[in-house]
């Protein structure tokens, strides 16, 4: 069976449309960080100073977010990553650690999309 997976992300979400043999199913995986996050907690004495804690919270809890994006892409025998910020190149880093970066096929910026417009991308890239 052929599993080809397209996905949008950013920082706060991930739109993944797995088209298959048997179909096609759009799954969304959140990650629970609003734009600009404030983690509360730690006086700035501690561990480096405040800033230097937050983007430790910060990177530490995108790296579980793309963890759990990685858990649906492993089966892909191809991987189409789209979307408008440094989530996606940070993504590919994170399969290349993984082992599956000869499984991408394309990364690629574009804008704020509808899930619509997700999958129509994604049916178009893999029909060529």
């Amino acid at each position: 069976m052929t599993t080809r997976v397209g996905l949008w992300i950013d920082h706060r979400k991930a739109v993944i449309v797995i088209v298959s043999d048997e179909g096609e199913e759009t799954k969304h995986i959140e990650s629970g960080m609003e734009k600009h996050t404030r983690f509360s907690g730690g006086s700035r004495s501690e561990q480096g100073g405040g800033e230097n804690q937050q983007d430790r919270q910060f990177t530490g809890h995108l790296n579980s977010y793309y963890d759990d994006v990685v858990a649906h892409l492993r089966d892909a025998e191809s991987i189409l990553i789209f979307g408008p910020g440094e989530a996606k190149g940070e993504l590919e880093k994170r399969l290349a650690s993984k082992g599956l970066s000869g499984r991408v096929v394309g990364v690629e910026t574009v804008d704020k999309m509808t899930d619509r417009q997700i999958a129509a991308r994604v049916r178009q890239h893999f029909q060529k």
